[in-house]
C-alpha cells in the first residue's frame, strides 16, 4: 500500500510543491494535497489559531486540519535560515512544533539551517531512508527532482519577464507567493486587476539572488530573506512598472517592518493592501479601482 503524505496548500507550499512532487514521485509516494482555501479551511484556522497568529498561519492551520484524517503523514518542515544574512520569519521555524501541539496527527520533517549545515536535500533524503529507501538511490532522486523544479520555476520567471514589455499599464504585485497565489487572501485581487487590463508583474518570480542583492538599494541591513526578494523586485522593474500593490496579512511583523519602510523610499505609486479577514473583496475593489484610475491618467499626462 502506498504512503500516503499531506500537503497543506499555504505557506511552505507555494515555495516547494515542485521540488516534493517530483521527489516523492520517484519513490511511488502519494501526496494528498489540500483544496484551495475556501471559507471552512479558513475558519476551521482562525478557530484553532490564537489572535496573534497573522492570517496567513491561520489559514495554513485550517489546510492542516482538512488533512488530519486523510493521510499517513503531514509534511511539516522547521526552516530556520538560509544564512546568517538569510533569516525566515519565526513562524516558518515554529510551524512544526504548533501544529505537533494542536493535532494529533504524524508529521514528517526536516530543518533547513545552512548556519548548521542543515540543507533541503539532507532533509528529504533523511525521511525516505527512514522508509527503507537506500541512500544512493534517494541523492540522485533528490537531483532529479530539483531539476525538474528548477526548470518549472525558470519557465515562470521568462514568462514574467516578458510581461515587463506590455503595452498595458503594469502593476508589481509585492507580496509572500502563500498570499498573492491564495484563493481566499490575493486571487480575487489578480482576477480583478486582469478583468482591467492591467499586466500583473509578480515579485516572487524573479531570480531570487538577484533580487535578494538589489534589496540593499531599499535596505543594506535587512535580514529576512524572502522580504529581501520581494522588495529586490522593486529597483529590477521600476523603470518599467507603472504602479506597486503591496499586499499582506494581519499582523505579520517582517512586511509590517519591511513596507513600511519601503515606502518612505520608493518614488513610484503605490498602493498598501492589508487581509485582516475572510469578508470578501468587496472594500479591496473599491481601492484597487481607486488605484488603477490614478494609473492611467498619470500614463495619459507623461
Amino acid at each position: 500500500m502506498k504512503i500516503k503524505i499531506g500537503i497543506p496548500r499555504s505557506i511552505f507550499y507555494y515555495y516547494y510543491k515542485d521540488i516534493w512532487k517530483y521527489f516523492f514521485d520517484e519513490f511511488n509516494i502519494e501526496l494528498i494535497v489540500s483544496p484551495n482555501t475556501n471559507k471552512k479551511i479558513m475558519e476551521d484556522g482562525i478557530k484553532y489559531a490564537t489572535d496573534e497568529m497573522c492570517l496567513s498561519m491561520k489559514n495554513y492551520i485550517g489546510h492542516i486540519s482538512y488533512l488530519k484524517d486523510k493521510c499517513d503523514y503531514i509534511l511539516v518542515p522547521r526552516i530556520d535560515n538560509y544564512g546568517v544574512d538569510n533569516q525566515t520569519c519565526t513562524n516558518f521555524l515554529a510551524l512544526y512544533d504548533i501544529i505537533n501541539n494542536l493535532f494529533d496527527v504524524k508529521i514528517l520533517n526536516y530543518n533547513i539551517n545552512l548556519r548548521n549545515n542543515e540543507t533541503e536535500e539532507k532533509g528529504l533524503i533523511n525521511i525516505v531512508t527512514s522508509f527503507g529507501y537506500s541512500y544512493e538511490y534517494s541523492k540522485r532522486a533528490y537531483k532529479k527532482a530539483l531539476k525538474k523544479a528548477n526548470s518549472i520555476k525558470e519557465k515562470l520567471i521568462k514568462e514574467n519577464i516578458k510581461k515587463l514589455d506590455s503595452n498595458k499599464t503594469k502593476i508589481l504585485f509585492v507580496g509572500h507567493p502563500y498570499n498573492i497565489h491564495d484563493n481566499m487572501i490575493g486571487k480575487e485581487m489578480i482576477k480583478y486587476l486582469e478583468s482591467n487590463n492591467i499586466e500583473i508583474i509578480y515579485s516572487d518570480l524573479f531570480h531570487s539572488d538577484i533580487t535578494n542583492d538589489l534589496s540593499k538599494k531599499l535596505s543594506y541591513g535587512l535580514y529576512f530573506k524572502y522580504n529581501k526578494e520581494n522588495i529586490g523586485s522593486i529597483p529590477l522593474t521600476e523603470d518599467k512598472i507603472d504602479g506597486i500593490i503591496f499586499l499582506s496579512t494581519f499582523p505579520c511583523g517582517p512586511d509590517s517592518l519591511v513596507n513600511e519602510l519601503i515606502f518612505r523610499k520608493i518614488k513610484i505609486p503605490y498602493l498598501n493592501l492589508i487581509v485582516d479577514d475572510i469578508d470578501g473583496m468587496a472594500g479591496m475593489e473599491t481601492r484597487i479601482e481607486s488605484f488603477i484610475d490614478i494609473l492611467e491618467r498619470r500614463k495619459q499626462f507623461e
